[in-house]
């Protein structure tokens, strides 16, 4: 059984950074794309960038050009980079899992990540 387990996240101000760990377990030799997604309150979960196991990197416009996803510890850990972080940005985050490669749109749904981490909260102060 896949498990993800989130680390990071906090309280900073406006232009600060912050990083977000993701570390996966469980995992077989399957391929799999790891996808953040953040969720503020009575919003629905939004994507905001996913990594493939080829390490092609996809991320939304509201965070691109601020915002880095990469993998570390042999891909078993992905990293979610904040940078120049905006108030809009303050929401709960979480990575998720999906089961084989995603390409453009699909790493983008979050109906087809199979595993979600327990989630983080991000709050940035204007």
């Amino acid at each position: 059984q896949v498990q993800l387990v989130q680390s990071g996240g906090g309280l900073v101000q406006a232009g600060g950074s912050l990083r977000l760990s993701c570390e996966g377990s469980g995992r077989s030799d399957r391929p799999y794309s790891v996808g953040w997604f953040r969720q503020g309150p009575g919003e629905t979960r939004t994507f905001v960038a996913a990594i493939t196991r080829n390490a092609n990197t996809y991320y939304s416009d509201s965070v691109k050009g601020r915002f880095t996803i990469s993998k570390e510890n042999f891909g078993n850990t992905v990293i979610l980079q904040m940078d120049n972080l905006k108030p809009e940005d303050t929401a709960s985050y979480y990575c998720a899992q999906m089961v084989g490669y995603c390409t453009g749109p699909g790493c983008r749904d979050r109906r087809l990540y199979n595993y979600w981490g327990q989630g983080t909260q991000v709050s940035v102060s204007s």
